[in-house]
């Protein structure tokens, strides 16, 4: 019977270093995924490696991302067969590790490495679900609340699909790892962490006064 809690490991998914920190849990990958904003999809072209910041939103096993039909890398999803290979990477860095010596100074982080071939989104009702995940990730709640891109906008934006199949998770946590012999030097160590906040809602110049604030903002 497959196992539906983990991803399967393979030789692009597996690190050469520090394998203690990789995990191929489905519910930790799900929620590193979750809680960006920002992946970096990387792909070839004309040889070359290009590595492109993005948003991207998650549909169960599905990640999408969006942009102008003429983009590079939509583009190219479409016209490949059988689609782009990709890297799609998506890290949250959470402490600044200070160690006594320099070499060991280090970050706590999360981080998601994706590998596999991304696929334009040519289904008409696919590409509203991904539209809506995309404005929904940024903000939970949003596509409601909301006009709908309508039949121009679609024109002018395409999709892509890359499915969660060769994936894996990386994950640093605790303090600095210091030599013993460096443990009697004279300077501070530690780890100084790091959290996101969000500030209070701005309104657009031409807001209607009438129009209060949502609540899955004041919730966010």
């Amino acid at each position: 019977m497959a196992d539906t809690t983990s991803y399967a490991p393979s030789e692009r998914t597996v690190p050469t270093r520090s394998r203690e920190r990789a995990s191929y849990d489905r519910e930790q990958v799900h929620a590193i995924l979750d809680e960006g904003y920002v992946c970096h999809l990387g792909f070839v072209r004309d040889g070359a490696p290009v590595v492109l910041p993005t948003l991207y939103g998650r549909v169960g096993e599905r990640l999408y991302v969006h942009g102008s039909t003429g983009s590079r890398p939509l583009r190219m999803a479409g016209q490949a067969d059988p689609g782009l290979a990709v890297c799609l990477t998506v890290t949250h860095v959470d402490g600044l590790v200070l160690a006594r010596s320099a070499f060991h100074h280090s970050i706590n982080y999360r981080s998601v490495v994706v590998h596999g071939i991304a696929y334009e989104v040519i289904d008409e009702e696919e590409r509203r679900t991904a539209l809506d995940a995309l404005v929904d990730h940024v903000v939970p709640g949003r596509s409601y609340d909301s006009r709908p891109a309508n039949t121009k906008e679609l024109a002018a934006t395409a999709v892509i699909r890359l499915d969660l199949e060769e994936v894996s998770a990386k994950v640093r946590t605790g303090g600095p790892n210091d030599e013993p012999e460096d443990a009697s030097l004279p300077h501070w160590t530690g780890v100084i962490p790091l959290t996101r906040g969000y500030g209070a809602p701005i309104p657009a110049a031409d807001l209607d006064p009438a129009i209060t604030l949502p609540d899955y903002l004041t919730t966010l």
